[in-house]
């Protein structure tokens, strides 16, 4: 992992647990798979390593990198995705994989929930009227529709992140669509949901959020024409990637005050200063904050620690990753 995630995820509560189940080198800190850890002390580490506990910034674990490891048994991710870091050749070699993402999705999903009453209930936009008014607006002739009852919610992917939205959307008096070609409908009506096509969730939906991974068959998702498929007033919430969605023709959408959103992921991932949308009413841009952050990477680190005790323990990974389906996810 990189140094700024171990500083932040192998924090000093962490530590002591993870040598409580590992023999473990606290000190030894891999960052790059080069010509450094050819070296004989690194080397020699290397060729005895049967786990790597890994994090945001882990080199790519290719064949070269593997060839120094051989008594690598298992890759332990204190982390979502491992698609940057964990190859072909991983699975080639027969390796078991854990990831954090279950940890990592509950933020998110908290997130898109605040993401989806608050949309509804026009916080943002009447937090600028108040603040350019600065005294009391009329908030029945202004807002005369707004709030969460009966009001109708799009999941785009029933994801880790998607599902657990679905559990904390439950307790509200909404209806809530769902899109997502490898989804069984009689298991989301179990949890409380339709299933739908894409473009009858746009057409039906006062909130869509995006659930989907970023896939070549994902990418632009979104474009103008299913944009414009969304009610007049909808909000548009993306915690996934910016890449689901075609970002000239959104920020004409939003420009227009036709639509509104919430973005914590665009494309690029850091929108260029001139954008209108850092200063839009009726949007609320952040800096990728949905998910794991401060206190909560300590969610990240406990799991993937109760993997490795899962691992020493000769048990199964409870958070496996399965190469057959990654095709279809983050």
């Amino acid at each position: 992992m990189s140094p700024g995630t171990r500083a932040a995820v192998l924090s000093g509560r962490v530590l002591p647990e993870l040598a409580r189940v590992a023999d473990l080198d606290p000190d030894l800190l891999l960052t790059d798979f080069g010509s450094a850890f050819a070296e004989d002390a690194f080397a020699r580490r290397l060729a005895k390593a049967e786990v790597l506990f890994t994090g945001w910034g882990c080199p790519p674990l290719d064949a070269d990198a593997l060839e120094r490891m051989p008594s690598l048994r298992a890759v332990v991710h204190a982390a979502g995705s491992v698609k940057s870091h964990v190859t072909p050749a991983c699975w080639e070699r027969g390796l078991l994989v854990s990831s954090a993402a279950a940890a990592n999705a509950l933020p998110v999903a908290e997130y898109t929930l605040a993401a989806i009453l608050f949309a509804n209930k026009r916080v943002l936009e009447s937090a600028h009227a108040y603040g350019a008014a600065r005294g009391p607006i009329d908030l029945l002739r202004r807002y005369p529709s707004i709030g969460n009852y009966r009001r109708t919610v799009g999941l785009v992917g029933a994801s880790l992140i998607g599902r657990r939205v679905l559990e904390l959307l439950r307790p509200f008096d909404l209806r809530v669509l769902v899109n997502d070609p490898y989804a069984d409908p009689a298991e989301l009506a179990a949890l409380g949901a339709e299933a739908v096509p894409l473009d009858e969730l746009l057409r039906r939906s006062d909130v869509v959020s995006l659930h989907a991974p970023a896939l070549p068959e994902t990418r632009h998702l979104l474009d103008a024409s299913r944009l414009a498929l969304m009610p007049d007033g909808a909000t548009l919430v993306n915690t996934a990637r910016g890449s689901l969605v075609d970002t000239a023709a959104l920020t004409g959408e939003l420009v227009s005050g036709r639509l509104h959103a919430v973005l914590d992921h665009t494309e690029p991932e850091v929108l260029p200063a001139v954008s209108p949308l850092y200063n839009l009413p009726n949007v609320l841009l952040t800096p990728h904050v949905a998910g794991s952050l401060g206190g909560e990477l300590d969610r990240l680190a406990a799991t993937a620690v109760d993997e490795l005790e899962r691992y020493a323990l000769g048990l199964g990974f409870r958070h496996p990753v399965d190469p057959s389906r990654l095709g279809q996810s983050a």
